[in-house]
């Protein structure tokens, strides 16, 4: 790798542009080496002034080009799908603005494609994750002095809506920030989705359904609740109240430089989300950079991205039909190779290799099943099995009731298919010789803790 990772930029809209400023005024340790947009001129404008940078009208072009390491993705939704593929066919790292992919067939092809790598290579733009507010939240409920969190009430407003916004669109793009808030701060994945449509506002355009209420349902029995209004008029306002069964704690009401002045008392309110969330896009791409200078991927990943979408698609079926909607998630998820921050799961080093004690197996990018009891990012909650993944020399573990383990782990470069229904469970549906069924004659020894569990 070079000293600058060289990233091609593909688009050049409203965020693709704020992008290229920061990759090159404010992110140290890349550069801009190419950008791709369908309309060169605007591609050329986002790139005035910065030097060594190739201009594209094909994105593929600009994957291609001279210097290109990394690729960041700004493109509209519906492009992602063939440019994250194109990406992966060149082993390159992304960093992909939301939505991954808006429908989620799509994302799920973005996942199996990523697991057929054998590693992980893209990072999606859920840049809340990297806001200082939400950060603290994250901590605050990870640390349990809250006690166990019962609901999230959100607020997501805009000035007004771009054109051609869609009262579909308040879900799929506008609500799927507080989606991937809610799995990400809960540690669970949500499993229903209930809009509610009061009457529109008149300052909304003809047609558009705003604002709406959209009710979340998590599950292990936590509510989310997001009013969203996206031509409010008045400002750029995003909130959030966590309430646990020992207090509360509120996001989103920090205030900016206070003026006094004439006899009257004054602050500059946000009128987007560019500056609102400067500092998160900043933290976001600074650590993606990062990361990847140091050959690894972190933050949210492509099976965030496809639940937030599948979750998304639930809301906008939700909204048409004035129902509550369950949520159709595919029955497994990749396994990473260490666990992601907040994950509530036990590690333990493993044993050093030794004459006739092998190391245990390296599991690069694997698939748990999920059919009997899921394991979700806040770590598993079966109540039949225990699971183990190793990874760089850490065993993680995730100990239920019964000792008998029923999980199928896979290190396969191919991995068993994601596809909804596919059957995990069954060993003949994917037996090969790097796929193997972790059996009690295979499964490593339970803690003396667990041990003692099972006798009682």
């Amino acid at each position: 790798m070079s000293e600058l990772l060289g990233v091609a930029v593909l688009g050049a809209g409203h965020m693709g542009a704020d992008h290229i400023r920061r990759l090159d005024r404010v992110v140290s340790g890349a550069r801009v080496a190419a950008v791709a947009d369908p309309d060169a001129e605007r591609a050329e404008e986002a790139v005035a002034g910065i030097d060594g940078v190739t201009v594209h009208t094909d994105a593929e072009a600009a994957l291609d080009a001279p210097g290109v390491e990394a690729v960041l993705i700004a493109s509209p939704g519906e492009a992602h799908e063939a440019a994250l593929l194109a990406a992966f066919d060149r082993g390159l790292p992304v960093l992909c603005e939301k939505p991954m992919v808006p429908d989620p067939a799509g994302a799920l092809r973005v996942v199996e494609a990523e697991a057929r790598l054998g590693r992980r290579l893209a990072q999606i733009g859920f840049m809340r994750r990297f806001d200082a507010e939400y950060r603290q939240l994250k901590a605050l409920l990870d640390g349990g002095r809250l006690g166990r969190p019962l609901m999230l009430h959100c607020v997501h407003r805009n000035v007004s809506s771009p054109p051609r916004f869609t009262s579909a669109m308040l879900i799929d793009s506008s609500v799927s920030h507080e989606i991937d808030a809610a799995r990400w701060l809960l540690g669970q994945e949500l499993t229903a989705v209930t809009v509610l449509r009061p009457a529109p506002s008149s300052g909304a355009p003809e047609g558009l359904l705003d604002p709406q209420f959209v009710l979340l349902e998590a599950e292990r029995g936590a509510l989310v609740d997001v009013e969203v209004f996206v031509n409010c008029g008045f400002a750029y306002e995003v909130r959030c109240e966590a309430v646990c069964e020992a207090g509360s704690a509120r996001i989103g009401d920090a205030r900016s430089t206070v003026v006094t002045a004439a006899g009257r008392r004054s602050e500059e309110v946000p009128q987007d989300y560019v500056v609102r969330f400067a500092d998160a896009y900043d933290r976001q791409v600074r650590a993606w950079v990062d990361a990847t200078r140091r050959g690894r991927v972190t933050g949210p990943s492509a099976w965030d991205g496809y639940a937030a979408s599948a979750v998304a698609a639930a809301g906008v079926r939700a909204l048409e039909s004035g129902a509550r909607t369950p949520v159709a998630l595919a029955r497994a998820r990749p396994c990473t190779p260490t666990p992601e921050p907040g994950l509530r799961t036990r590690a333990r080093r493993t044993p050093e290799r030794s004459p006739g004690n092998a190391a245990p197996p390296q599991v690069p990018y694997g698939f748990y099943d999920l059919t009997a009891g899921r394991t979700t990012p806040s770590g598993c909650r079966s109540r039949s099995a225990e699971t183990m993944a190793y990874a760089d020399g850490i065993a993680v573990s995730c100990v239920a009731k019964s000792l008998t383990p029923r999980r199928e782990l896979c290190n396969s470069r191919n991995g068993p298919s994601l596809s909804p229904g596919s059957a995990l469970a069954e060993p003949s549906a994917h037996r090969s010789a790097s796929c193997r069924p972790i059996s009690p004659r295979t499964a490593p020894p339970p803690s003396r803790r667990a041990a003692a569990r099972s006798r009682r």
